[in-house]
């Protein structure tokens, strides 16, 4: 689906990647892009670094709150129109624990903002999509929802469950002859900031500029499924080939797989890395 006079909608729109997306939607002619994000401060800085490309608007909304969804969309279509693209990027990860030092809160925070989160946005928008025949909902989902690692249990479960979801839904619009499309996106590690600490020895961490340029590329191609980079799919290969234990050494320990989250320290607040500067 092209982005020349469509509205777009990214979730989680005010950083990261979901940021570099809205700029490059802007630039190709979107009439209106539309940021819900759960920091005031970051919408308002990116509405006005953006708003000299195009139209942007931005809605404070905690997508993981049924309530919260309803009215940011209802507000959404007041002020702006219908909802032509949708890209679900909000998401989180909490910690690299083992499953065992999981607090309850982590897993229902991890499962309420990557899993459900983007399935009730889509449940918002779709109604709309399906009576006008056209749209388009991009998922952002993780290459750790395609393959089990130590230290990422839950939220390579809400990953899991996002992608099966996206994947069931798109299934379900096409054998209704919908011309709603679904992209479901598996990206590895960006760096965002988000994965902060983690080492990769078989793939490079993502720049998100990479990342969100094969994103908006995928969409505009109505791509089914993008692993990013493609050659992880590979790695999914040799897993239903080789013998569980023995992809376990090779992939896993000689490449270095189930040590990626050894390190990390995800993104951590202003004054914590000030703290940790003077420390050294």
């Amino acid at each position: 689906m092209k982005f020349e006079n469509c509205n777009v909608l990214i979730t989680g729109g005010a950083s990261g990647i979901g940021k570099l997306m809205g700029k490059i939607a802007l630039e190709k002619g979107a009439s209106c892009l539309i940021i819900w994000d759960i920091n005031p401060g970051s919408i308002e800085q990116t509405k006005a670094e953006l708003g000299i490309l195009g139209k942007v608007r931005g809605y404070v909304a905690d997508v993981s709150n049924n309530d919260a969804v309803m009215k940011a969309y209802e507000k959404t279509v007041a002020e702006c129109g219908n909802v032509d693209i949708l890209i679900n990027n909000a998401g989180i990860v909490t910690s690299n624990k083992t499953f065992d030092k999981q607090t309850a809160e982590e897993i229902t925070r991890t499962i309420n903002i990557n899993t459900i989160a983007p399935m009730l946005v889509a449940r918002a928008v779709l109604p709309d999509m399906l009576r006008r025949n056209r749209g388009h909902i991009c998922n952002i989902t993780s290459a750790g929802g395609m393959l089990g690692n130590p230290r990422m249990s839950v939220y390579g479960a809400s990953k899991w469950g996002a992608i099966g979801w996206s994947e069931s839904m798109r299934i379900e619009l096409q054998g209704s002859k919908s011309n709603v499309h679904v992209t479901t996106v598996a990206p590895y590690y960006i760096n965002t900031g988000m994965f902060d600490g983690v080492k990769s020895k078989v793939f490079p961490i993502l720049e998100p500029e990479f990342v969100a340029k094969k994103v908006i590329k995928a969409i505009e191609k109505n791509t089914i499924f993008a692993g990013i980079p493609f050659g992880f799919h590979f790695i999914r290969f040799w897993q239903g080939i080789l013998p569980t234990r023995l992809f376990d050494i090779i992939f896993g320990e000689w490449f270095g797989i189930y040590h990626t989250m050894d390190n990390f320290t995800g993104r951590k607040k202003a004054s914590e890395k000030e703290a940790m500067k003077k420390a050294s």
